[in-house]
């Protein structure tokens, strides 16, 4: 979580915005993330010249020499974000309209890949040399800031927060889920080097950027010492697909900053027939839209084979399903109303996930998860496909506290299940005498058939009644008339109090 004055920066950096004329929040985070990247590349080049030289490995910097745009050629080095920001406002403008922009939007070499799509109709939108020249110091005080925190990934709660302003200011907010979620989910599916890993609903690619670099932290010699495995890990194993052109944008850009060269991110509307993957991915990590339904002609007929509904948080279940390979597995968010509905539809989705897959966990997290942008109570399903069956119990676990409070202002807090909740899920087999009073505790298959595949918790969790010993009747009342006794005695102190003062008074006259 991000200090008051890192936020109070961001949120001077959003004032020189609305001050320069561009008030739509999503052209804002557009143009911040451009810079953002911009900066990034120059400290990406620095980062990846001196790992060659410590390795003795030839390297090419991307600034290198001369660089052609627009078919003239200029010196690399003043598309630099380390040299440009000196310039005066005025040239510093003309630098970044003319060369820098350009040079970025034709960076990806191959022109079929996502950056290239997503950035052949990205506009630079700020309007004169004094805004960029503010923007650019606003931001250099952001990143210095950010150097200076000492928690682990201070960049990417930097970049929720202005995100959260998007959400807050009524646009789609389906796509900001917090960062320590994204986190936790990861490190519960515990992501291999060989993953084919997929978010069907990716927004600006958290849960893309979270995995990739969990592999980096935890499988780092294993992907980037085999020439295969890398070549895998920045071409092959991240997919991501939206309805949102800004939002495809901005996810290629947080990818390829966060180092994956080629991730195949696409235009697409999952839940219709444009979606034709089945059978393909071995990890789908996702937090799919919640609210509305869609009209059935736009549904792909296949999944309303397994689920006949209206209802997206429904239909984007089966789309996992079909979307995973035999053996993949799946770790999703999901609404409540999954958990426990009853229509057709809610129960055909819940025993299709128990009977005919494997269910291995229900996490019930608290209401406040997602505050201030939406007091939704929501859960987190985890499952393998199978097609054949395999669950023959699934493990609960109630989280209360997630770090931070639960009401609008999110301030961090002591109370934290998440570190709990991936040891317990790390060692199942400790959790089979657990009794159903505590946070967590298995409920076995037949159980959960005969209650209609219900998988709230409250439907299974016991609460424990503490016995209270009350008094006697007799002492109750005993201490009542001593303590009417004392109001008594109080009032007739008080009534005499005042008698005197009105004799005193009346003398006075």
């Amino acid at each position: 979580m991000i200090t008051g004055e890192l936020k109070n920066k961001i949120d001077a950096l959003w004032d020189i915005f609305a001050a320069g004329g561009i008030v739509n929040p999503l052209d804002v985070i557009e143009q911040i993330t451009y810079l953002m990247f911009i900066r990034d590349l120059d400290d990406v080049d620095n980062i990846r010249s001196k790992e060659s030289a410590m390795l003795d490995l030839p390297y090419k910097s991307i600034f290198a020499d001369e660089v052609e745009i627009n078919e003239r050629k200029v010196n690399g080095q003043q598309l630099k974000w380390s040299v440009f920001h000196d310039y005066p406002a005025g040239k510093m403008y003309s630098v970044m309209q003319e060369m820098v922009f350009p040079f970025i939007k034709n960076l990806h070499g191959d022109k079929n890949s996502a950056y290239s799509k997503y950035m052949d109709d990205a506009i630079f939108k700020i309007p004169t040399p004094l805004v960029l020249s503010k923007v650019v110091d606003s931001l250099d005080g952001i990143y210095e800031l950010m150097s200076k925190e000492q928690s682990g990934d201070v960049r990417g709660d930097t970049y929720e927060y202005m995100l959260g302003k998007i959400a807050s200011a009524g646009r789609n907010g389906q796509f900001r889920t917090p960062r320590h979620i994204i986190r936790m989910m990861v490190e519960l599916m515990n992501p291999t080097a060989n993953e084919v890993i997929c978010d069907p609903a990716c927004g600006t690619s958290g849960f893309l950027v979270t995995a990739g670099e969990y592999l980096k932290e935890n499988r780092k010699e294993e992907i980037f010492f085999n020439k295969d495995k890398k070549e895998h890990y920045m071409n092959s194993m991240f997919h991501g697909y939206d309805m949102d052109r800004t939002m495809l944008r901005i996810g290629a850009m947080n990818m390829m900053t966060h180092g994956v060269d080629n991730p195949y991110i696409e235009y697409r509307d999952s839940l219709s027939d444009q979606n034709t993957d089945k059978n393909k991915y071995t990890l789908i990590l996702a937090n799919p839209p919640f609210k509305g339904s869609l009209d059935y002609d736009t549904v792909s007929a296949d999944l309303l084979k397994t689920c006949k509904t209206k209802k997206t948080e429904l239909l984007f279940i089966a789309l996992f399903l079909r979307m995973l390979r035999i053996g993949g597995r799946c770790a999703c968010i999901v609404p409540d109303g999954v958990l426990f509905g009853s229509s057709k539809a809610h129960q055909a989705i819940r025993e299709e996930l128990v009977d005919k897959n494997r269910l291995e966990a229900v996490i019930s997290m608290p209401s406040g998860v997602f505050k201030p942008y939406a007091g939704v109570s929501t859960g987190i399903l985890i499952f393998t496909k199978t097609g054949h069956g395999g669950t023959d119990k699934v493990w609960f676990y109630d989280m209360q506290a997630d770090g931070f409070s639960l009401d609008d202002k999110r301030t961090p807090v002591e109370e934290n299940d998440i570190p709990d909740i991936i040891e317990r899920f790390n060692n199942l087999s400790g959790e089979e005498a657990r009794e159903r009073t505590e946070k967590s505790f298995f409920v076995p298959k037949d159980e959960i058939a005969k209650n209609g595949y219900d998988l709230s918790i409250n439907k299974y969790k016991k609460i424990e009644y503490i016995p209270v010993e009350y008094p006697p009747t007799s002492e109750l009342l005993a201490e009542l008339k001593d303590l009417q006794e004392e109001i008594n005695k109080g009032l007739e102190e008080l009534e005499t109090m005042l008698g005197k003062d009105n004799n005193a008074s009346n003398r006075k006259r």
